[in-house]
């Protein structure tokens, strides 16, 4: 197992986090990945490092997809994995549909329709071995619909590739999404995932490997876990509690939950509909209290060094490739990283 390191989503001075970042490429930390919600693009940190780090691989989690063209996606792949000297890995999602709708400004429809038509366009422009033609339910290339000239032919990148074959990952969280990642992605950027759970939380994924024809292996599985260094385990938890009160409660007019979801696979149902419930009466304190002890202990790393660094061993069993942390921590990250 590998160790990784996730960049946060305030988008900190780059002299904040370079220290870090540094500090991880020197000690050996496989990946540094940003994030990319609705503050910083998760774009251009990674061209500003590509140019003060030598060997770390540097990842987004994720490139929404309902935000870029799959062309304009492709030529940013290709971009940083030249600047860093074939060191990009492309994470994409779906994001959610009040992000999409709300400040991108576009649908949330057909979400796995779109996330497999896009991969599909996005692999073929950054393989560069034909022009580029896509007649799909969503995407079409040339595009030849309302408003169209009808005068534009298929294109083929001006740019060769440092590699055609850039790793591909996927953001998933619910069933349907996860399976899709088996099916067509390189890697599963998993969200709430715990070791203890591996066999329920991975189910989808192995159905759409199955589909595929694929093997377990073509398909690398990289967490993201949030950490709270503190000198008990209970502070540790208290810090991310309002965090994943949010997370599982939430749930927007028509929405559906996917971390609520989540928390119901791995046995946590109970708990999750009171937190929920909680937050529907405005009653948020209570929600926060509510969140259970066992699932902060199992999917974010509470508590003082040494029991974090325990607790990242014993994901060494599981079938996590690379344990992405999102920490500014560098005793905890040495300590982790020496521990693996």
């Amino acid at each position: 197992m590998r160790l990784g390191l996730a960049l946060g989503y305030g988008g900190e001075p780059v002299e904040e986090i370079l220290p870090i970042v540094r500090r991880a490429d020197e000690i050996g930390v496989d990946s540094v990945w940003s994030v990319e919600e609705y503050g910083p693009d998760a774009v251009s940190v990674l061209g500003y490092l590509a140019a003060v780090t030598h060997r770390i691989k540097l990842g987004t989690a994720i490139l929404q997809i309902p935000a870029r063209t799959p062309a304009a996606t492709a030529m940013t792949a290709m971009t940083l994995d030249m600047l860093s000297g074939g060191r990009f890995h492309l994470g994409l999602g779906l994001s959610v549909p009040w992000i999409v709708e709300g400040w991108h400004g576009r649908p949330y429809d057909r979400p796995l329709q779109r996330t497999r038509e896009y991969v599909d366009i996005v692999r073929t422009a950054i393989a560069n071995e034909e022009r580029v033609e896509h007649d799909g339910e969503l995407y079409q290339l040339p595009y030849r619909g309302p408003g169209s000239s009808g005068s534009a032919r298929p294109v083929k990148s001006d740019m060769k590739p440092l590699r055609p074959d850039i790793p591909l990952y996927l953001g998933a969280i619910g069933p349907r999404n996860v399976a899709l990642t088996g099916e067509i992605a390189d890697g599963w950027l998993a969200g709430m995932y715990a070791p203890e759970h591996e066999a329920a939380l991975t189910r989808p994924l192995d159905e759409g490997l199955a589909r595929a024809g694929r093997a377990r292996e073509d398909v690398r599985i990289s967490p993201i876990l949030y950490v709270a260094r503190a000198d008990t385990a209970e502070e540790g938890r208290d810090k991310l509690r309002p965090l994943f009160a949010h997370l599982i409660g939430a749930v927007g007019p028509g929405g559906r939950n996917t971390y609520f979801d989540v928390a119901c696979q791995m046995g946590f149902e109970g708990e999750a509909r009171t937190v929920r419930a909680h937050l529907a009466d405005g009653r948020r304190r209570d929600a926060v209290a509510a969140v259970p002890d066992t699932l902060l202990d199992q999917v974010a790393l509470p508590g003082p060094l040494p029991a974090i660094v325990d607790r990242i061993l014993a994901w060494k069993d599981s079938r996590v490739d690379t344990l992405i942390l999102l920490d500014r921590d560098p005793e905890l990250l040495e300590a982790a990283q020496a521990a693996l």
